[in-house]
């Protein structure tokens, strides 16, 4: 079963920085995808940062050059570091395949930037 288990999220003041890290199991992790994907109260999850199994990225407008995603492939694990956040970053973070794999979304790191 695949599984995806993130942590780093927090509490932090506008323009803080936190880095998201996200452990994957269960699955051959290089030869895929990976996004981060957030969810803030009321509001849809949306795709906010992707790399594929090579090097390239991309990344929703809103948070580009403040965002990196990045991924040891030897550690299986997946990072997200977060720069000059704001509070419109606030959310549930979390790691997945890209495309997701519906069934195994993980708890989710709560994030939090507020003053």
């Amino acid at each position: 079963q695949v599984q995806f288990v993130e942590s780093g999220g927090g509490l932090v003041q506008p323009g803080g920085s936190l880095r998201l890290s996200c452990a994957a199991s269960g699955s051959i992790f290089s030869i895929y995808s990976m996004g981060w994907y957030r969810q803030a109260p009321g509001k849809q999850r949306e795709l906010v940062a992707v790399i594929s199994s090579g090097i390239s990225t991309d990344y929703v407008d809103s948070v580009k050059g403040r965002f990196t995603i990045s991924r040891d492939t030897a550690k299986n694990t997946l990072y997200l570091q977060m720069n000059s956040l704001k509070p419109e970053d606030t959310g549930v973070y979390y790691c997945n395949r890209f495309p997701p794999l519906s069934p195994h979304w993980g708890q989710g790191t709560q994030v939090t930037v507020s003053s």
